[in-house]
């Protein structure tokens, strides 16, 4: 048994987490993760309205009694997207945590901290980290460069990224995303300071994961080397799957003059959704994927997933206390 102040104040059996992933954090998923241990989060923007959301919940709450929260992530959107509603359902369905991404999450905050919602901010830098506990954040998630989606601009590996925020941060707890695949992943983290750690493409190759079984072989199948960086020259990197559209997209940004409107059609998110996660078109659009796709070498159950962690990360803390003693 592992115990940080995130399984303390959530009450989870486990420092893991599945953090908000766009076509993959549906109920069923969360409801696994969940009824295993760890703490997942349903991905709000995937539903078209708050009520939508919230039958999302109420099928999860069937589904398990174990905690578990939605991710909100904030960012500007060409559609109007119903944040507002998203909130409203969150705190009607009576979660009490929540994880955002992109901007700060200041015009909700209000409304979370009267309704006793814990707010857990993703960040890709300590000033940033900094800035939304000052705004008001409960806790961060610390984004590494290894991550899959966008890890910022600044290029720093978790190694570095996690304790220094864990020292700029001391009475936040952190949770480590980036990288984070297996017992030994969780062990160095928590020796880096981390309360937690949060997996995205480890929990994409599982059993329950509602994407197409393609797509999962393929992680198992990647390497470390497998993942390309897009939108470098538009200061909106993001790390996703190697593969023939990427590589496209990579090529034609090369050229620094290039905008969004010349990779958009290779760029979309619901081609990407429907061609590859849906029908398993490992070339039908870009989809994302982390350096921890190097860790994944089967497609297991959530239960067997956290049970295996748990298992290594006990393992390798008693053979270093063991080795302390010699």
């Amino acid at each position: 048994m592992i115990k940080t102040r995130i399984t303390e104040k959530f009450g989870i059996e486990t420092p893991i987490i599945m953090g908000g992933m766009t076509g993959v954090g549906y109920g069923e998923l969360v409801a696994a993760v969940a009824n295993a241990g760890a703490l997942g989060f349903i991905t709000a923007h995937m539903f078209p309205s708050g009520e939508a959301l919230k039958e999302e919940i109420a099928k999860t709450q069937e589904l398990t009694d174990k905690p578990f929260g939605v991710n909100l992530t904030l960012l500007p959107s060409i559609n109007p997207i119903p944040y507002d509603e998203y909130r409203e359902a969150i705190i009607e369905s009576g979660l009490k945590i929540v994880e955002t991404a992109g901007r700060a999450p200041t015009d909700h905050l209000p409304a979370f901290k009267e309704a006793d919602v814990t707010v857990i901010h993703k960040c890709t830098s300590v000033r940033h980290s900094q800035s939304a506990v000052r705004k008001g954040v409960d806790m961060i998630s610390i984004d590494g460069f290894e991550c899959a989606g966008h890890p910022g601009e600044d290029d720093v590996g978790l190694v570095v990224l996690l304790p220094a925020t864990v020292d700029a941060l001391p009475d936040t707890p952190i949770v480590a995303s980036g990288g984070m695949a297996d017992g030994r992943s969780l062990i160095a983290a928590l020796a880096l300071g981390a309360d937690a750690i949060n997996m995205g493409t480890r929990f994409c190759a599982t059993q329950e994961a509602q994407i197409h079984e393609n797509v999962k072989k393929k992680i198992v199948e990647n390497d470390e080397l497998d993942t390309v960086l897009v939108g470098r020259n538009l200061r909106n990197t993001a790390r996703v799957a190697r593969n023939a559209v990427s590589e496209q997209v990579a090529e034609i940004q090369r050229d620094p003059t290039t905008t969004f409107e010349d990779v958009r059609d290779l760029m979309a998110g619901a081609r990407a959704r429907e061609a590859v996660l849906g029908q398993g078109e490992l070339d039908g659009g870009i989809w994302t994927s982390g350096q921890s796709q190097a860790l994944i070498h089967d497609i297991p159950t959530c239960e067997e997933l956290v049970t295996d962690i748990m298992r290594q990360a006990e393992a390798v803390r008693d053979q270093i206390a063991g080795s302390g003693s010699n």
